[in-house]
């Protein structure tokens, strides 16, 4: 692994009283936790957890750049896709994972160029320090359209329009598991034995959990059987969780959800056999969670199959499935870039190059994928028109 930046005093002093949390969390549990325990303490421990302190994340002073804050584009086609789908539901947004308010902004504003202005746009932020910045960037980009706009604490009992979810499910905490000549084990976390700080250690699978790991790799491996040697990857059990409970909260709607992974048969494939866990720090990607954990951000791909058996578990049908590139274009990208003005031609340039990020299959292009479900709408999500890759989930 490359050397990374040191952290500040402050953040460092943040980082050990978090280490200490975790360290006294192990020792109540008899010194083994989970990898999803110590994932949800080092991600959203309360003012010390990574979402959960006041340090910036997004953006080119945080840790990693997401599409909305990579381009205008993205929110522009986003909001072509909402439009068509309010023709058939009610005028409204639901959004998980805000984080500066860009795609709110951006949604916003084109919604109101496109004469479809949502009655209502809720955010669902339990950080103090992201609602004051969302505030901030809705008030300078959209202030006639602020009253809309509306926080939340916690998951609204029934909701109806349109929900939206950008890389949310990559950030919720995943069991790791090691398989091995056909034993499952549970991969957690103790205290390293040599000095502050954690490491991996394995412990014999439950029965429940080894017959999921058994059920899903059987379906991705199929007559290819079990690879040769240890094979390490992860269960995103808790976004399924989440996918299943908010769908099941929509009433009438669709659910759009846009975040990097594969299908099952992709996700666990035999030749994957690491896992998809990563970090991102100052904008680096590595594979240590325990590089000053509070710090950083703790990712895994999604299991896009595991998302539509959760949506469907929930009566909700599938609307489509395909990469970010070909939902974007679909929803307008290359006619939007178009109309662009040259006159300014480095801020043409900047457009341009920010486009092909979002685009090209080197960058966000492919790896990212866009999924949809809906109760009550029609089958017929501009975003999936040329192209639908629903048989792929299995």
């Amino acid at each position: 692994m490359e050397t990374l930046p040191l952290p500040g005093d402050e953040a460092a002093g943040a980082s050990r009283a978090l280490v200490q949390q975790i360290v006294r969390t192990i020792a109540r549990e008899g010194g083994w936790i989970g990898f999803d325990r110590f994932m949800q303490m080092a991600l959203y421990e309360p003012g010390l957890g990574y979402y959960a302190a006041g340090s910036r994340k997004f953006g080119p002073g945080g840790d990693f750049v997401t599409a909305p804050e990579l381009s205008p584009l993205f929110g522009q086609c986003l909001a072509r896709q909402c439009a068509h789908w309010f023709e058939s539901a009610p005028a409204a947004i639901v959004e998980f994972g805000a984080g500066s308010g860009a795609l709110a902004a951006q949604l916003l504003a084109t919604l109101a160029e496109l004469g479809a202005v949502p009655d209502t746009y809720r955010i669902v932020e339990v950080s103090a320090a992201l609602r004051e910045r969302q505030r901030e960037v809705l008030a300078a980009r959209v202030p006639a359209l602020l009253g809309r706009v509306e926080w939340l604490d916690a998951l609204p009992p029934r909701i109806e329009g349109v929900v939206l979810a950008n890389e949310v499910l990559d950030a919720m905490p995943v069991r790791l598991f090691r398989w091995r000549d056909g034993v499952v084990f549970e991969r957690g976390v103790v205290c390293a034995s040599d000095g502050p700080g954690f490491a991996f250690a394995d412990e014999l699978a439950s029965r429940a959990l080894a017959d999921l790991v058994r059920e899903r790799l059987a379906e991705a491996w199929g007559e290819a059987g079990a690879p040769a040697g240890d094979y390490v990857s992860e269960l995103g059990e808790q976004a399924e969780a989440w996918v299943e409970t908010v769908a099941g909260r929509l009433e009438r709607g669709a659910m759009l959800l846009l975040d990097y992974g594969f299908p099952r048969a992709e996700f666990y494939h035999s030749q994957r056999a690491h896992g998809t866990l990563q970090c991102h720090y100052r904008h680096r990607v590595h594979g240590d969670p325990f590089f000053w954990p509070g710090l950083q951000d703790i990712t895994a791909h999604v299991d896009f199959t595991a998302a539509r058996e959760a949506a469907s578990r929930a009566g909700l049908a599938a609307l489509g499935y395909n990469s970010q590139a070909r939902f974007l274009i679909d929803c307008g990208l290359l006619e939007r870039l178009a109309r662009y003005p040259r006159e300014d031609a480095g801020e043409w340039l900047r457009i341009a190059q920010s486009a092909q990020m979002l685009l090209s299959e080197a960058e966000m292009g492919e790896l990212f994928k866009a999924i949809a479900f809906g109760r009550g709408v029609p089958d017929d999500a501009p975003g999936f028109v040329t192209r639908d890759r629903r048989g792929a989930l299995g």
